[in-house]
């Protein structure tokens, strides 16, 4: 979801339940009465995911766009993985949530890598591309840094103050330029604050965001993360909304690094919080497909990137107009609801939710 991210009915964003795999609440919530406001913010979540990676070819030259960029890129992500942290407060080595981990993130990460790799060396025409399990390309390095978030887990729970350790390794991270790039370290470790915020949370933190003075408050919030936006358009490199490199790599002196981790912290948690009072509280029409978030984050790169091998920017110029945007937005913004669905969820969930009790010992396949 970016240079390009699980927590679903047990998702990439969590579900209603703790515990949530990959997908947004999905699975975690099994055995439990799902919240609509969880699972429709899990569904506006992807949406924006799909629509801000949609706006890259066509937000040249647009101040307004690339304003419009920033503000989705300082909370998006942040918010899946406030989301997917919160669902895995219950997450511990047991045989039953070491298999729902391996199922439900390290086999779909496994299968979409080795996908996308193959898509982009033949769609790309690009037959030197590898195939590396250690090196996430695009979209799949979300499903990498969910495997390790969630795997020390237990280590969070247990420490005195893990959100401030967490933003310390956050600040080293983005100041240490050799750290490598292997399952794109550098952004699992900027993006772990909000996984370990997640886990901090509790649900009288988010009855707070659904109270009406907060959505009142979102409004103006917004607007003003806007006009600072619209400012910093033209000013402001798009790699510290990436989080994959440090401030050295993006020619910046090496103390710009800890103040920007910082302060891009406090803006993506209360652009996440913002975001998720403005998020509806009843059932909606979309609702059913927050359990199917995890298909449409994982399926749209293909649909995003399969543009560009296409040339379709290049072939139809007007696309790069304000015009342009909003259609190339409505057709992300459908493109993904459509892959959401639940026909969709029940054929790709071979590979998404796979059973494989035959791969695991009898007391963790029986979940």
């Amino acid at each position: 979801m970016f240079h390009a991210p699980n927590a679903l009915q047990r998702a990439v964003l969590p579900p209603v339940t703790e515990g949530a795999e990959v997908r947004p609440p999905a699975r975690e919530g099994a055995g439990r009465r799902r919240d609509a406001h969880f699972d429709n913010a899990k569904y506006l979540a992807i949406v924006l995911v799909a629509v801000a990676h949609s706006w890259v070819p066509v937000m040249d030259g647009s101040r307004t766009a690339r304003a419009l960029y920033m503000v989705v890129y300082t909370f998006h992500m942040p918010a899946f993985i406030l989301i997917s942290g919160y669902f895995s407060r219950s997450f511990d080595l047991s045989p039953a949530k070491v298999k729902r981990l391996v199922t439900g993130v390290a086999v779909p990460y496994v299968v979409f890598e080795t996908a996308y790799s193959l898509f982009r060396r033949y769609a790309n025409d690009a037959p030197d591309t590898p195939i590396s399990l250690l090196d996430p390309w695009y979209l799949t390095w979300f499903l990498a840094a969910l495997f390790i978030w969630r795997l020390t887990t237990p280590v969070w729970r247990n420490l005195r103050h893990p959100l401030a350790v967490s933003l310390v390794i956050a600040v080293l991270a983005s100041v240490s330029p050799s750290i490598g790039s292997d399952l794109d370290l550098p952004r699992v470790l900027q993006f772990l604050p909000f996984f370990v915020l997640g886990l901090q949370l509790k649900p009288e933190h988010f009855a707070l965001v659904r109270r009406r003075e907060a959505r009142l408050l979102a409004l103006p919030l917004f607007a003003c993360a806007l006009l600072f936006a619209y400012w910093a358009a033209p000013r402001m490199q798009l790699g510290w909304f990436l989080r994959d490199s440090s401030a050295q790599e993006l020619g910046a002196p090496w103390w710009s690094g800890a103040v920007m981790t910082l302060a891009m912290f406090c803006c993506a948690t209360l652009l996440t919080a913002g975001f998720l009072a403005l998020v509806p509280r009843r059932h909606m029409w979309f609702t059913v497909l927050g359990a199917g978030t995890i298909c449409g984050y994982l399926l749209h790169g293909f649909l995003v990137k399969g543009t560009d091998y296409a040339g379709v920017f290049d072939d139809h110029a007007w696309l790069v107009s304000p015009v342009g945007l909003v259609v190339v937005t409505a057709v992300a913004a459908a493109a993904v609801t459509l892959m959401c669905t639940p026909p969709v969820r029940r054929a790709l969930r071979c590979v998404t939710e796979p059973d494989m009790d035959w791969a695991f010992r009898r007391d963790a396949a029986r979940i």
